[in-house]
């Protein structure tokens, strides 16, 4: 928001010694921080002159061009030498043909520098010498007109008059912050309130007048959606088309950074940038029945004020007549209605429209604009009326004509009413504020407040959308007394056992896989389904089930990630497009999956949701698992002087997954598996007491090549919510025996297509209490085990509360290979 210093002061009688520097570090100190101050003026340099066309003579050109030879004086001090032909003057060629002898004209002298580093210098071209340039409305930085060059009225200056200090009015200008809650300063009257407090003094409002009762004796309006609250519709004919809007509007709009367009239209700007009510102006000849605000219908159109034609959503909150769509309620209007030079008669209209709707609607339509930057953060219910009998006092001011009917539609919500003890300031901010100090702001800041002993009864206004609760209050009341009062004090931490058990043992888990090499790295949360088709994921896996986002960052990636994979391979080929191609990283973080059309309720602000809320809010949410994912490519050891290199594969993604289970206690079972994007039969299903927690092993070929990856590069996911769930003893060091272990091992012929991790959980079962580790050292392939078969060799070890003997240690282990040979004909070799 642009707040000029000069209108601030039209608005609001400051003490003299408050200056700009300290008006904008008093708004800072209310949070509404000032990122700058800016000087306006003239952005010409050197000479620029009022004068005065003394001839003129038109000379066609081969090209067919007509240029314009003049004599004009730019004041005796100026001016040239006098002629028997001409009179003390320059001559000047111009291509303009708008002006007449006599006019009045704004002259670029020689060493003069216009916007765009534009230097003027005596040239001769189209056979004269022209000293100087007769300058248009863009030329000087004024406007976009290039129509013609400025004429300027007959009794604004002598010839030789400065045209700086006459065109351009010096002012400073706060660029200031405005934060959502504080959607009222959003206009120069909340700006005005705010110094008008800060600096001790009274405000008085020029639109302090409430919305009427309704009216019906203006243009006909209906309102079809609960949407729209209060529309007001003013009627002004008689306005003359070719009024100019006033120098010190235009000067005020340009300093606030809203270009001057034509008197009806800059008379809505500049009564929106004041109030804060944005206005918008019909052609009231060009309206078709009465006006009707609504909810779009399907197949409609809207040609919106910027030449764009716009197909309509069922959400669009719309102006309509009987021609249809006339304009998007809150954002922008339509063509068919746009007022124009011939314009007479308008229809002013001042609504109040549902800040979710216009939200969502510009949103959707990419059409950001002033008004519904305003709407989006709550346009005060009551101002429409006060803001459109504004803008037609000052249009009629300027243009003639007069108001001849009006209309007033819908009502103001009800006002706020708001309980609390004055001693519950004091006990939040953490300084001690007396009532008297709390009412005095409260009143200042146009706040109602009633007192009775201790209790506080604020009424909220209607321009104060912010104030809800009593916390609200307390938020205000600190805002104005300043947050430098409230004293520093640290917060005494409870009492506690340390930390959460999942806490710790989740930072256990992710320095276990930093400790064994891995690096971690952060991705952004989005993903596309290019993405999953890619990883070459089935029409029917989970993964498929995306939430797509509501307001994306890139239409390409709109949904949320159901796989943190993606993320990571988009960090290696990064990394490898850098020559960096021995990489080991890893990624924690949740991954989210669709759990089906659930609404989540909306409940109120006002009082602590209900555990039904609580619970139907917590049902809507999609899944949303911690997961853990890590990538290894290029070698894992390099080469040197200790040896040959070591290349990355599947047994460091495996061991990635085992080192975190393991720092919570867990021992995760592997067994192989085909799920993409892993290839097949080099993929390691991962479970824990038969639950799957995720894949591991060397990634397919295509999803190599689809991803840019180098060859052979291999990868893990798990699902680390459920090993930190299903983790036993958090990774705790047991008790040490005192008695010996006892060494067996064994080696079992099965079918080939018999899983290895199927035998060792067969010999585990029937190893039974003794069995303290087991592990696969061993796989045989050949003619000693036969056609289809192969061997699996096995370390047991046994120990117990007493030293065991030999006679024990194998009868464990002959218990062990009888269930493996009961479930998988396994034979034992000798």
């Amino acid at each position: 928001m642009k707040a000029p210093i000069s209108w601030l002061r039209d608005l609001v009688t400051l003490p003299a010694d408050t200056d700009t520097a300290r008006l904008a570090d008093q708004f800072t100190k209310v949070g509404l921080t000032v990122e700058h101050i800016e000087q306006t003026g003239s952005p010409v340099t050197g000479p620029l002159v009022v004068g005065r066309v003394l001839s003129l003579v038109e000379e066609p050109q081969k090209n067919g061009k007509t240029i314009r030879y003049c004599r004009v004086d730019v004041g005796a001090e100026l001016n040239d030498d006098a002629t028997d032909e001409f009179p003390a003057s320059r001559g000047i060629v111009c291509g303009a043909d708008n002006f007449a002898v006599g006019d009045l004209v704004v002259v670029a002298l020689p060493g003069s520098v216009l916007p765009g580093d534009f230097s003027i210098a005596a040239r001769k071209t189209y056979g004269h010498v022209s000293d100087g340039m007769i300058c248009a409305e863009d030329e000087l930085g004024l406007g976009e007109d290039h129509s013609g060059i400025m004429v300027l009225a007959s009794d604004t200056a002598d010839p030789g008059t400065d045209a700086i200090d006459l065109l351009w009015s010096a002012d400073e200008v706060l660029d200031i912050d405005v934060t959502p809650d504080l959607s009222y300063c959003l206009s120069l009257r909340g700006l005005a309130r705010e110094a008008a407090i800060a600096n001790g003094v009274s405000y008085e409002d020029r639109y302090r007048a409430h919305l009427p009762e309704p009216v019906d004796g203006g243009h006909p309006v209906v309102l079809d959606s609960d949407r729209c609250s209060a529309f007001v519709a003013l009627t002004i004919q008689g306005i003359d088309p070719t009024a100019a809007s006033p120098s010190w509007m235009v000067d005020r709009l340009r300093a606030s950074g809203v270009r001057s367009i034509s008197l009806p239209v800059d008379v809505t700007n500049y009564v929106m940038l004041e109030s804060g009510q944005p206005l918008h102006a019909y052609d009231a000849a060009k309206l078709s029945g009465p006006i009707v605000v609504r909810l779009a219908r399907d197949g409609e159109k809207l040609r919106t004020l910027d030449g764009q034609d716009r197909d309509l959503d069922a959400d669009d909150l719309l102006i309509t007549d009987d021609s249809g769509p006339i304009g998007l309620a809150g954002v922008m209007g339509g063509e068919t209605t746009e007022v124009s030079d011939a314009t007479t008669a308008i229809v002013l209209e001042a609504a109040s429209f549902a800040p979710a709707s216009v939200s969502r609607t510009f949103r959707r339509h990419g059409l950001p604009s002033e008004a519904s930057k305003r709407f989006e953060r709550g346009v005060d219910p009551q101002l429409g009326y006060a803001a459109a009998k504004r803008a037609a006092k000052l249009l009629i001011a300027s243009g003639g004509g007069e108001v001849t009917a009006e209309t007033v539609v819908g009502s103001a919500p009800a006002t706020r009413h708001i309980s609390l003890r004055s001693g519950l300031v004091s006990a939040v901010l953490g300084t001690k504020v007396e009532q008297d100090e709390i009412t005095r702001l409260l009143r200042a800041a146009a706040i109602p407040v009633t007192v009775l002993g201790d209790s506080l009864t604020v009424d909220a206004p209607s321009w104060r959308g912010d104030l809800v609760d009593p916390y609200d209050v307390v938020e205000e009341i600190g805002r104005h007394i300043g947050y430098d009062r409230i004293g520093l004090r640290l917060p005494v931490p409870p009492v506690t056992r340390g930390l959460d058990p999942l806490i710790r043992n989740r930072r256990a888990a992710l320095r276990a896989v930093a400790a064994l090499g891995f690096t971690e790295v952060l991705s952004l949360p989005f993903a596309a389904t290019d993405e999953l088709d890619q990883l070459g994921v089935p029409e029917t896996d989970p993964r498929r089930s995306l939430v797509r986002l509501a307001n994306p960052l890139s239409e390409t990636h709109a949904y949320l990630r159901t796989s943190l994979l993606p993320g990571l391979f988009a960090a290696v080929a990064r990394n490898t497009s850098r020559s960096m191609g021995d990489l080991a990283l890893f990624e924690q973080g949740r991954v989210y999956f669709d759990r089906g059309d659930a609404v989540a309720p909306r409940p109120s602000v006002a009082h602590r949701p209900s555990e039904d809320d609580l619970a139907a809010i917590e049902a809507a949410l999609p899944g949303q698992p911690e997961t853990i994912a890590a990538v290894v490519t290029g070698n894992w050891r390099p080469a040197g002087w200790w040896g040959p290199a070591v290349p990355a594969d599947w047994t460091h993604v495996v061991a990635f997954a085992e080192r975190a289970a393991a720092a919570v206690g867990a021992r995760l079972d592997r067994r192989n598996a085909s799920v993409a994007p892993w290839h097949p039969g080099r993929g390691a299903e991962l479970s824990l007491g038969g639950v799957v927690l995720g894949h591991a092993g060397e990634l397919h070929p295509a999803v190599v090549k689809a991803f840019r990856l180098p060859e052979h590069a291999c990868a893990v996911e798990l699902n680390l919510e459920l090993v930190l769930k299903l983790a036993t003893d958090g990774g705790r060091i047991g008790t040490l025996s005192a008695f010996p272990l006892a060494k067996e091992d064994v080696a079992l012929i099965v079918d080939a297509d018999v899983a290895a991790s199927d035998v060792q959980a067969a010999l585990t079962e029937g190893a039974g209490d003794l069995l303290e580790s087991i592990s696969l050292f061993d796989v045989y392939t050949g003619d000693q085990a036969g056609e289809g078969k192969k061997s699996l060799a096995f370390a047991l070890r046994f120990r117990g509360d007493t030293t065991l003997t030999d006679a024990d240690a194998a009868a464990a282990r002959q218990n062990a290979v009888a269930v493996a040979v009961e479930r998988f004909g396994a034979v034992q070799r000798a």
